[in-house]
């Protein structure tokens, strides 16, 4: 990251101003929210839908990838870890030094967790749990709940449940979201996120995945096929259309049936 990024203002076109410095050069907060918002929509289509390819390891690095793909044609520092503390409302999140630990925690908590098997209970609570730590960590100098949200949907995918935020599907509006998101912080002087207020909300936005059909294996090109056939029909490998009675020739049998009184030359009737 850019060495000039060390300071809260640092991170603004002026000392106290309300723009960030963008790759844009917009200095217009209204229209530099336009561009962000056209930006990192088009980028997280091309994510959901596979165009991009984004190491799911469900770790730091995982989120950072996202984050720098989401926001690498707006700012500079994208993707980067922020190095100055942020707080929304009465609320404030991770000291810069502290943002690896919460991450970590974050993945410790996927990596022992057995996703596939869990109910829609277990995966509220799991889920719950995950994006707490996530977003007490908020790593990043802007643009957490994006990124944070659609590393969730990839967390999700170790799962039988996809997580829809549309409120016309979970019920669950933007401010409920954000309500919950700022419950779930530590208590004062604490370290460890409180989850309890996020388990609802994840539990109206988990959707069941439809079953998957049972895999089928390709067959191996190097296998014998004579060798799983059963040993009565491995002794007649010929098709059934060029088999014929013992003493027959071949020839014989594809002859047409003869006729009374008739003759083909290899014996009398």
């Amino acid at each position: 990251m850019a060495s000039r990024f060390s300071s809260w203002d640092s991170y603004f076109w002026e000392p106290g101003g309300p723009v960030l410095r963008n790759l844009y050069g917009e200095r217009d907060a209204a229209v530099l929210a336009q561009w962000e918002c056209g930006e990192t929509s088009a980028q997280q289509f091309d994510i959901e839908r596979g165009a991009v390819s984004i190491p799911k390891t469900y770790d730091a690095e995982h989120l950072r990838a996202m984050h720098k793909e989401l926001f690498g044609n707006v700012y500079e520092w994208a993707g980067e870890y922020r190095t100055v503390g942020i707080r929304k409302n009465l609320g404030e999140f991770a000291h810069p030094a502290v943002v690896p630990q919460y991450l970590s925690d974050a993945n410790r908590i996927i990596r022992g967790t057995d996703s596939s098997t869990m109910d829609r209970d277990q995966f509220a609570s799991a889920a719950a749990e995950v994006y707490a730590y996530v977003n007490q960590a908020h790593p990043f100098r802007e643009g957490n709940g994006r990124s944070g949200k659609l590393f969730m949907q990839h967390v999700s995918e170790l799962s039988p449940f996809r997580i829809d935020y549309s409120p016309a599907v979970s019920g669950v509006s933007p401010e409920l979201w954000n309500q919950a998101s700022m419950l779930s912080g530590p208590d004062r002087g604490q370290y460890a996120p409180q989850p309890a207020s996020l388990v609802t909300v994840s539990r109206a936005m988990a959707v069941e995945r439809p079953p998957q059909p049972p895999k089928v294996s390709a067959p191996d090109p190097s296998r014998d096929p004579m060798r799983d056939r059963s040993p009565y029909r491995a002794s007649f490998p010929k098709p059934a259309t060029g088999a014929t009675r013992p003493g027959t020739s071949e020839d014989a049998a594809k002859r047409p049936p003869q006729r009374p009184g008739q003759s083909y030359g290899v014996g009398r009737d």
